[in-house]
């Protein structure tokens, strides 16, 4: 046998050794990976709703109006908001795969200063906390997600929302179960959820750091190809109106997060347990939405999925303020299958607009979508305070005819078969 046969031979055997459940991210989805990072958003943002699911608790114990509940609100959400883009830029030039723990270190930090807080500042600074374990988080998280995703990049989004949104879900269950029982320090009972979620994304880390090259690689053909594409200025006006979408979804769902169990014990006068497992049912079906809108983009194509979420949800938004309740619970459900069924493709259509920006784009999006809702949360807690919750709806029905602006967008990614 020659020598160039022998290399042949052995090459081959090699590149298996080497790659292993790495492998070559080229070949197709990293399915483990997937999976495990849906597992570690889910367990993270069990955590994280841990802190909208107690603000009725948190009224009742430091007398507060809901004009506060909105600045709680807004301390989180606008410091995942301003530290996200900054972190998925720093990262884009130099990825740290060991970021993803650390940001979990953040998160338990807030989390214990919340269930330990004993003035209105101090709650201040534990929302702060944990938004700033959210912006460490998600850039990365997505990055993550992108290396493993094999080109169905719709689909392996969507996976890992899916995990954000149900671990968002189960918000209002731990509330119910765990919290409202024992009050304020019942949240310190999570912290072996803490543990766990921390064990599980170092792992993770330690597979990221092993395909930072491949990657790097692979985003710089990405982006030379993106950039032959869509000139820069277009690329610029779509990602304008593509936060301008986000902008339209995120004060919607600001509505529902933070003022939804007011709305049903203040019109319909639910009781808060009851309330909780209302606002559980929406948050399941904004999970399901998510999951199905990921696969369906990367079949349909992107735009196809962002008419059908934002324009398709404003007939059950203009009718949710005058609904019974039993239709207020079909409608709200309704609502956030529709709407949430484009989060993971406005994310991943910047994405291909700009590709080696993964950690930035994904970071402003996410972020800005946090810290959209913490603004709205403010402003709509002041609505409540001067009229009441049941306007909040009112006024915020018309938001998704902001859905008109994706005529104007630009065909990305997958196109109707």
């Amino acid at each position: 046998m020659s020598a160039n046969a022998e290399i042949k031979t052995v090459a081959p055997a090699a590149a298996r050794s080497q790659t292993r459940l790495s492998s070559d991210v080229h070949a197709g989805p990293v399915t483990s990976i997937l999976w495990l990072m849906c597992l570690a958003h889910f367990l993270h943002d069990t955590l994280q709703a841990l802190l909208s699911s107690v603000y009725p608790i948190l009224k009742d114990a430091y007398h507060l109006d809901f004009t506060q509940i909105g600045m709680i609100a807004l301390c989180f959400q606008i410091t995942a908001s301003l530290l996200q883009p900054l972190v998925g830029w720093y990262t884009d030039k130099r990825p740290m795969p060991w970021s993803l723990p650390c940001g979990m270190l953040a998160t338990t930090l807030g989390l214990y200063l919340l269930a330990t807080a004993t003035t209105y500042p101090a709650l201040l600074f534990a929302a702060a906390m944990v938004g700033t374990g959210s912006s460490i988080f998600h850039p990365e998280g997505s990055r993550v997600v992108r290396m493993a995703a094999g080109g169905r990049l719709g689909t392996a989004q969507s996976i890992f929302q899916v995990g954000g949104n149900f671990g968002q879900a189960s918000g209002p269950l731990s509330a119910a179960f765990i919290i409202v029982p024992l009050g304020q320090k019942g949240i310190l009972w999570f912290a072996g959820v803490a543990l766990a979620t921390f064990a599980l994304l170092a792992w993770v880390g330690r597979w990221y750091s092993e395909n930072i090259a491949t990657a790097a690689k692979r985003a710089r053909r990405a982006a030379g190809a993106a950039g032959s594409s869509l000139p820069g200025d277009k690329v610029a006006l779509a990602i304008g109106l593509l936060l301008l979408l986000m902008f339209s979804k995120s004060v919607y769902t600001a509505s529902l997060n933070t003022f939804y169990v007011f709305f049903l014990m203040e019109k319909f006068h639910l009781s808060l347990e009851n309330s909780q497992y209302c606002l559980f049912f929406y948050m399941a079906s904004v999970a399901a939405g998510v999951y199905f809108g990921g696969p369906i983009g990367d079949h349909f194509g992107r735009k196809s999925i962002l008419w059908f979420s934002i324009l398709g949800a404003l007939p059950f938004t203009l009718m949710l303020p005058f609904a019974n309740l039993p239709w207020s619970i079909a409608l709200t459900i309704v609502i956030g299958f529709i709407m949430s069924s484009s989060l993971s493709q406005i994310v991943v259509y910047a994405m291909e607009l700009a590709p080696a920006r993964t950690g930035m784009l994904s970071g402003l999006f996410l972020g800005l979508a946090f810290g959209f809702s913490g603004i709205a949360a403010a402003a709509l807690g002041r609505v409540a305070d001067a009229w009441s919750v049941e306007t909040v709806y009112q006024i915020c029905a018309i938001m998704p005819a902001l859905g008109l602006l994706v005529w104007f967008l630009p065909d990305v990614g997958p196109r109707r078969s």
